[in-house]
C-alpha cells in the first residue's frame, strides 16, 4: 500500500466511496426548500432512530410513563440517506444538520432545540425529571451526560465508521479507535462496578445518553462488533445495559422513528401512544 501524502491544500472528493459520500459536503446549510410537518402537540420532534435520536425518544416516552402529559409529542423521521437534514426547515432548527432536533411550541415563543446533551437537558429542567436539581448529584449527573457527548464521536464516527463503514478497512485507523471504544467502555465498567445507574442510585439522563451507544455495543445492536471488542469482558455494563433494555418507555423508544430492522419494531411516525399498537410497520403493511 501506498502511503498517502496530503496535498499543500485539500479538496473535496466526492466519489470517496464512502457509505455516506452522497450526503457528507464540507459546507453547512440548506441545499433544498422544504418546510418540515407539524402536528398538534407543542413537542415536535424530528428525528430518526439512531443511538442519538433514541436518547430523546426514551426521554420523551419516559417523562410520558411518569406521568408528564405535556411531554404528549408529534414525531417525524429525517430520512439521513435522503438528505432530509439538509431541507431548509430542518436547517431552520438545527443549522448544524444532524439529528434529533425538537421544537417546543408550548410557550409564547417557540423554541429550538438541536445536539442531544442539551435536548435531554433542556426536557430534565422543563419537566422536573431525571436530573437532580442541585448539588453533588446533579455535577455528577451532568459530568456523565457530557462525557458521552464528548466520548460518543469516538465511537460512532471513529470506531463505528472505519469497522462499518469505510470503503476501505484500514488497520491503523480500526485499531486506534478500537482501543478507544474498549477504553471507554472500561471507564463505564469501573464506575457501573460502584453504583447501579451512572450518576448513583437514580435512573437519569446520563443513562439515556450513554445507554444507545454503549448497551447497544455490549447487546450487539451496533455495527455487529460485540465479538471483535470482547464485550463479554464488560459484566457491570451488560448487567446496566439489560436492566435499561427492559424498561417499557425504552422499548417504545427504541421503536420510534425506526426505518430499519423488524417492522414490528418500525413505528416510522408517532403522534399518539396509541400508535405502538396500531401504526407499526407490520400492521400498516398488513
Amino acid at each position: 500500500m501506498t502511503d498517502y501524502v496530503p496535498p499543500r491544500v485539500w479538496e473535496w472528493n466526492k466519489d470517496n466511496g464512502g457509505r455516506f459520500a452522497s450526503i457528507n459536503r464540507p459546507v453547512a446549510g440548506p441545499t433544498h426548500d422544504k418546510d418540515l410537518p407539524v402536528g398538534e402537540h407543542p413537542l415536535q420532534l424530528y428525528s430518526l432512530a439512531t443511538p442519538n435520536g433514541v436518547k430523546v425518544t426514551i426521554m420523551l416516552e419516559e417523562l410520558l410513563a411518569l406521568g408528564h402529559a405535556g411531554a404528549e409529542y408529534d414525531a417525524w423521521p429525517i430520512r439521513i440517506n435522503d438528505g432530509d437534514q439538509f431541507g431548509s426547515g430542518f436547517v431552520a432548527v438545527n443549522p448544524n444538520s444532524k439529528i434529533p432536533a425538537l421544537m417546543d411550541c408550548s410557550g409564547a415563543e417557540p423554541v429550538r432545540l438541536f445536539e442531544s446533551g442539551a435536548i435531554l437537558t433542556y426536557l430534565a429542567e422543563k419537566f422536573g425529571a431525571f436530573l437532580p436539581a442541585s448539588g453533588p448529584a446533579r455535577a455528577e449527573c451532568l459530568s456523565w451526560l457530557f462525557w458521552q457527548v464528548g466520548s460518543g464521536p469516538f465511537v460512532g464516527g471513529g470506531f463505528g465508521h472505519f469497522y462499518a463503514y469505510a470503503p476501505t478497512k484500514i488497520a491503523y485507523a480500526i485499531d486506534r479507535f478500537a482501543m478507544e471504544a474498549k477504553r471507554q467502555l472500561d471507564v463505564l465498567d469501573r464506575r457501573l462496578a460502584e453504583t447501579r445507574f451512572l450518576a448513583g442510585d437514580d435512573y437519569s439522563i446520563a443513562d439515556m445518553a450513554a445507554w444507545p451507544w454503549y448497551g447497544g455495543l455490549v447487546l450487539g445492536q451496533l455495527y455487529d462488533a460485540a465479538e471483535f471488542l470482547s464485550v463479554s469482558d464488560y459484566t457491570h455494563v451488560r448487567r446496566w445495559a439489560d436492566e435499561i433494555a427492559a424498561r417499557p418507555a425504552v422499548i417504545r423508544g427504541r421503536m420510534v422513528n425506526r426505518l430499519f430492522g423488524d417492522p414490528a419494531e418500525q413505528l416510522h411516525e408517532r403522534h399518539d401512544a396509541g400508535d405502538f399498537d396500531t401504526r407499526t410497520q407490520d400492521k400498516l403493511a398488513g
